[in-house]
């Protein structure tokens, strides 16, 4: 009985560690989506939403991506769509290089999957408080475009 209860202590207060750790100071937002079979369509879009608080603060923001070793182009093409509290929305398309001339993905590798946190702003202030909503889709020639494990958005106070 006893060993049970301290079993589920532990469990209790590694689970809290995990959580908290999850949860950085100065961290917005850090959300990852997995894509369904590693097929990314265009209808796929990932939208996250931020809540800005202090305009005074600078931020950087991210685009996060994993791909599997089977992603065919050395680049990823992604249009970004910010909604700002008043609901004006603008795009920015970005180009993003993953590999060198000679195939070496320039991401994290673990082993088949390939980890990649690229920078959308950086030092970028917000202009009102309020909440902003992101969405990120692909905007490669191919739909669906294949090799494409997962894509998140994560938005920190700069350092």
């Amino acid at each position: 009985m006893i060993r049970g209860k301290l079993l589920l202590a532990a469990i209790f207060i590694g689970m809290i560690s995990m959580f908290s750790a999850c949860n950085e100071p100065g961290t917005l937002v850090d959300q990852r989506t997995a894509i369904n079979s590693q097929n990314w369509s265009y209808s796929n879009k990932i939208k996250t939403e931020v809540k800005v608080e202090d305009t005074s603060v600078p931020y950087n923001v991210y685009f996060i991506l994993r791909h599997s070793a089977e992603y065919k182009y050395s680049n990823i093409f992604i249009l970004m769509h910010q909604t700002s509290p008043d609901h004006h929305t603008k795009t920015i398309r970005y180009e993003f290089k993953l590999a060198n001339p000679d195939g070496e993905w320039l991401g994290n590798g673990s082993g088949n999957l390939y980890s990649y946190v690229l920078p959308l702003y950086t030092n970028f202030q917000f202009p009102a408080k309020g909440n902003y909503t992101f969405t990120i889709e692909q905007n490669m020639r191919d739909n669906p475009l294949r090799g494409v494990s997962d894509v998140g958005f994560r938005a920190e106070r700069a350092k």
